[in-house]
């Protein structure tokens, strides 16, 4: 089991389950099943089966992640010492629940753009939660968007912060390119159309275009167009996008749509796990 999932387990159990102790003689073995209480996008099975297998209980998986599921669906079976289930029943849950509604949200938001432009991405952005930076992004993945960037030395992303430092669009690409192995990408966050066109010019990978309406980045791609620099970037939309608005910016023509929207937006799938007793 990974070692950060590793401390979340054993993190909320602390010294003992008092209360599954207190109650529960040992030596028992049940059956649970988890099941769905609402249709969505599960996510987060091969997680639980990972915490499960760890504390020696069995399990039986009846979805796959990325499977759309409907209320009242089985999603996996577990068997063994209640002691056990009981232990890490919540943890579980918590995960799945949260992984799978940011998966749910994701499908939903991808399908709408892809209703408009089959070829524009919906990826994630990193406004994502301390310690579950993993698994939200694998959520992102199943709901059928992209996790952009999981770290910091995942590729370079020059932002507004670091430019008011370096002071300008293509010194900021140069340095980047000179520090940076060729095997990461330099991206960049712009906020004019002055400043695209000057980070495709300086050879920038990717063009992030900042907080625009969509009618301001429309007018950018038609000045990139104009200088024929269209073609020498890949570009992305970002800021402010959410459920309402991300059809517009998927009428612009952009490559890519990144979005916080899905993750700290997202509610949480409502799972349940219900124990039954073995003969």
């Amino acid at each position: 089991m990974r070692q950060d999932l590793a401390e979340m387990v054993y993190g909320d159990i602390g010294f003992e389950d008092i209360t599954t102790r207190a109650l529960i003689p040992p030596g028992l073995n049940v059956k649970a099943q988890i099941i769905a209480k609402e249709k969505g996008i599960i996510s987060g099975v091969e997680l639980a089966v990972d915490i499960f297998t760890e504390f020696n209980l069995e399990t039986k998986v009846l979805t796959t992640d990325g499977e759309k599921i409907q209320s009242g669906q089985i999603i996996m079976e577990v068997a063994g010492d209640p002691r056990r289930i009981l232990s890490v029943e919540r943890t579980v849950l918590n995960l799945m629940m949260r992984m799978s509604g940011i998966a749910t949200l994701t499908a939903r938001m991808v399908e709408m753009v892809h209703q408009v432009n089959p070829n524009v991405m919906v990826a994630g952005t990193r406004k994502t939660t301390p310690g579950l930076q993993f698994f939200e992004k694998d959520a992102i993945r199943y709901g059928g968007g992209d996790t952009h960037r999981y770290r910091l030395d995942d590729s370079v992303l020059i932002k507004d912060n670091h430019l008011v430092l370096v002071g300008g669009v293509a010194e900021a690409v140069s340095r980047a390119r000179k520090y940076a192995s060729f095997t990461k990408k330099i991206e960049i966050e712009v906020e004019t159309t002055k400043e695209a066109i000057e980070a495709a010019h300086a050879g920038a990978d990717i063009i992030m275009l900042d907080n625009m309406t969509p009618e301001e980045v429309i007018n950018v791609l038609a000045a990139l167009e104009g200088e024929n620099l269209r073609h020498k970037a890949i570009i992305e939309v970002s800021g402010g996008i959410n459920y309402d608005n991300i059809i517009q910016y998927a009428n612009t023509g952009v490559d890519v749509i990144s979005t916080g929207y899905i993750t700290h937006s997202a509610r949480s799938l409502d799972l349940s796990l219900d124990l039954e007793k073995m003969d």
